[in-house]
């Protein structure tokens, strides 16, 4: 075999180099899921805006008002009442289960699992996270009767140990209504919260909390200084999660209260459905929802921007 036949099959046979693709090749994949978005969400919510510039109930042509209810919406005291609302919710959904959720899930990691196993404290995990995987619907369900005035397990309880003073009809109240919703609230969310502070605790370097605790720092001083700045990202998340999820909260109000007794427990996205569905003013609905979907914009992007400027320092 002569040297160029010989040279002309080694090319045959070796590999070619491996080219590495263009990024923007990549992009590709994303077109599936963003024509999905825009098919999906994105016309949906350019038609909620052309809405909430109009009159209509529903039938018919939309007649067009310009900014009409957006003047009524900001003079109405209901919709203002009913942020207010909102705000009080996220100290339910937000802040009350992040502390509270960092407090047992540091508990879980450091007292719990060493002591008596994993097994235990997976059960622990598992029996606080079965709120986030029922349906709001059966939750509701289950704190009306829970908060029942007459039969409510609460109220029974508190009745047999004497305290009938704090037998109160829950949820038939405007004073109480709120707060009775608001701990169904904490339930659902402290779970969710576990889980992810758990999970960040499994990450962090443990040679911190040993040369701590040769210093003779404490548990609590371990946990202030080292924990809580080592779960920053996670501590973002959650906030971000809950805050939004709180202010748009639908079910439990619907499920339980329908926004009474009155408008004791009325919500932005409530006040949003009773428009349309209840009185049938859908532009005025529309209005609502557009607001509350630029607040809850307009609030991520802040959140997010403050969480990357802490990676950032770090």
């Amino acid at each position: 075999m002569s040297a160029t036949s010989l040279t002309q099959s080694r090319k045959k046979t070796e590999p070619k180099p491996y080219k590495r693709p263009s990024q923007a090749m990549f992009y590709w994949y994303l077109v599936p899921g963003l024509l999905a978005f825009l098919l999906v969400i994105g016309t949906s919510f350019v038609w909620n805006i052309y809405l909430s510039f109009t009159k209509w109930n529903g039938l018919g042509k939309p007649h067009f008002i310009g900014l009409q209810n957006y003047t009524r919406l900001f003079a109405d005291p209901t919709f203002w009442k009913s942020f207010l609302h909102a705000i009080q919710f996220i100290a339910a959904m937000a802040l009350i289960p992040t502390a509270l959720g960092l407090l047992l899930a540091a508990l879980i990691f450091d007292y719990i699992a060493p002591r008596f196993g994993n097994g235990i404290s997976t059960f622990m995990r598992v029996s606080l996270f079965i709120p986030q995987i029922v349906p709001l619907t059966v939750s509701g369900i289950l704190w009306v009767w829970l908060l029942s005035p007459n039969l409510g397990v609460i109220n029974e309880f508190f009745r047999n140990i004497g305290l009938d003073s704090l037998a109160l009809n829950w949820l038939g109240d405007s004073r109480y209504a709120l707060l009775a919703v608001s701990v169904m609230l904490v339930w659902i969310q402290i779970g969710y919260t576990v889980v992810i502070f758990v999970s960040g605790m499994s990450r962090i370097d443990p040679s911190l909390n040993e040369a701590a605790q040769l210093d003779g720092a404490t548990w609590m001083q371990r946990f202030r200084i080292i924990t809580v700045n080592q779960l920053k990202p996670e501590i973002s998340v959650v906030l971000l999660t809950t805050t939004v999820a709180a202010l748009k909260v639908f079910g439990p109000v619907y499920v339980m209260t329908q926004g009474g007794p009155g408008d004791a427990t009325v919500v932005p996205s409530f006040f949003s459905y009773f428009q349309f569905f209840t009185t049938q003013n859908v532009g005025y609905g529309a209005a609502i929802a557009t607001v509350l979907t630029v607040l809850l914009t307009v609030l991520a992007i802040v959140i997010m921007r403050v969480q990357s400027r802490n990676e950032e320092a770090r």
